[in-house]
């Protein structure tokens, strides 16, 4: 049989007090709903189906045509939403139903709902909650069988006490499921047609439900606010910290470091504190990042040291490398083993040779170095001439004296030399020495510009 999934994401969200759509607020650097449709693509559905309605064009365009969409103008209730959409889903199947602004549910309580759908049950995740607040608790009869699930606001006293609590996300044989989708009706306080009302429908049709346990409460938990948001933040970020730490990275505080993607480490990694993991992040062997660094999308290599406040984007960073601190290197950078890259040297696009070293205070664009050059304090290359980006190759050895301005597209070959403070546009063979000084003149009578006023 074949899966289906509806994500419900037509809420307003009006709690968030924001101009944004609910499901687009971010956890851990990707959208609500992005978390729930990573989790959804893991269970290789059929078909998936999102039901929008308040800022639905913004839903959609984050989205993109990767799903189908289906419009809930009105909101009438869940069991609504569910009925527009499961209308153009065939019957040879299950449902699974899941909710735009639920981020944390574990893939595997997901496959169990499914799998007891796929056996003609209806799988129901619920938990247990110590404060249940208004949340819609589960009724079960003296056997322990769920027999209904009860709103808050419909609830008595004695239900009201009790503390498992519907998740909303369930799994569903598709054939009974639009059958009784059409049976319910809106005879609740909020005038609502309810999907958890179906519950009390299967179990009058003999049909078995199977309530799946999730294991944290935080993992069915909505984000109805932002504070919510925040803490639902903090329980990921915890996850992320205690599995780095299981595979062997030492974290100087767990809760200083932010990951947002997926980051593979290798063993004794050290992470200081306020580090950012954005994107696919893979560390060597022994790889230590210093307070402040912001990796993206970037793979280090074993035993590289990156010191403090340095961004490294998009960039493949070879083994015994020294980044940092307060370097940047930018998308496109490439660093062969044993690079040396200093404080305030930012590096775009470019690829630089075993051994060499930028010590401080240069801007690498679109160039390529060999092996064991050396970059001086305050080199540039000028690689855009203000349409295109040109290239500025090194070669092996070469030494590059302080404030050199290289004006691309330009080639120095093997083991040149430029004196410091050359601005060099030709070409310069191997071993040669290039100055490239203009002739220094001192004028006279000179007045500042702040003091021509009224001259």
């Amino acid at each position: 049989m074949h899966s289906d999934i509806i994500v419900l994401a037509a809420g307003k969200g009006s709690r968030m007090q924001s101009g944004q759509a609910k499901v687009l607020h971010k956890l851990a650097g990707r959208t609500l709903i992005q978390h729930v449709y990573a989790q959804a693509m893991a269970l290789n559905p059929r078909s998936t189906t999102v039901v929008v309605g308040h800022q639905s064009e913004q839903v959609i365009k984050h989205l993109g045509e990767q799903v189908r969409y289906v419009h809930q103008e009105t909101q009438l209730g869940t069991g609504h939403a569910v009925q527009l959409a499961v209308a153009d889903i065939a019957d040879d199947g299950v449902v699974l139903v899941l909710y735009g602004d639920v981020p944390l549910v574990a893939l595997e309580t997901l496959e169990q709902a499914v799998n007891a759908a796929l056996a003609e049950k209806v799988g129901l995740i619920t938990s247990v909650f110590d404060d249940p607040a208004e949340l819609g608790r589960i009724v079960r009869d003296p056997s322990g069988a769920i027999t209904r699930i009860v709103e808050y606001k419909d609830a008595d006293p004695a239900q009201i006490a009790l503390r498992e609590i519907n998740s909303g996300i369930m799994a569903v044989p598709t054939r009974a499921l639009k059958t009784w989708l059409t049976q319910i009706r809106p005879n609740n306080a909020q005038g609502e047609y309810y999907l958890t009302d179906i519950i009390a429908l299967a179990v009058a049709d003999g049909v078995k439900i199977e309530g799946i346990l999730a294991p944290f409460p935080e993992d069915v938990t909505g984000v109805n606010d932002r504070v919510q948001l925040a803490e639902l933040e903090r329980v990921f970020q915890t996850r992320q910290a205690h599995a780095l730490m299981r595979g062997g990275v030492t974290l100087a505080d767990p809760q200083r470091v932010d990951v947002r993607g997926t980051v593979n480490a290798g063993k004794d990694c050290f992470i200081d504190v306020n580090v950012i993991l954005h994107g696919d992040v893979t560390l060597g062997e022994g790889v230590s990042v210093g307070a402040g660094t912001v990796i993206i999308d970037s793979i280090i290599g074993d035993h590289t040291e990156i010191l403090p406040h340095t961004v490294i984007e998009q960039a493949v960073v070879a083994d015994h490398c020294s980044l940092g601190p307060f370097a940047r290197i930018r998308p496109g950078t490439q660093l062969d083993a044993g690079v040396k890259v200093g404080n305030f040297v930012e590096i775009k696009k470019s690829h630089l040779g075993q051994g060499t070293k930028a010590g401080h205070l240069a801007y690498l664009g679109d160039a390529i170095i060999g092996a064991d050059s050396n970059v001086g304090a305050g080199t540039v290359t000028c690689n855009y001439d203000g349409v295109d980006k040109h290239q500025t190759h090194i070669g092996d050895g070469a030494f590059i004296g302080t404030n050199s301005t290289l004006v691309a597209p330009l080639e120095i070959g093997d083991g040149a030399f430029i004196a410091a403070g050359s601005t060099v546009t030709v070409p310069v063979a191997p071993t040669e020495l290039a100055v490239g000084r203009a002739k220094q003149r001192n004028i006279k009578g000179w007045v500042r510009p702040d003091q021509r006023k009224g001259q």
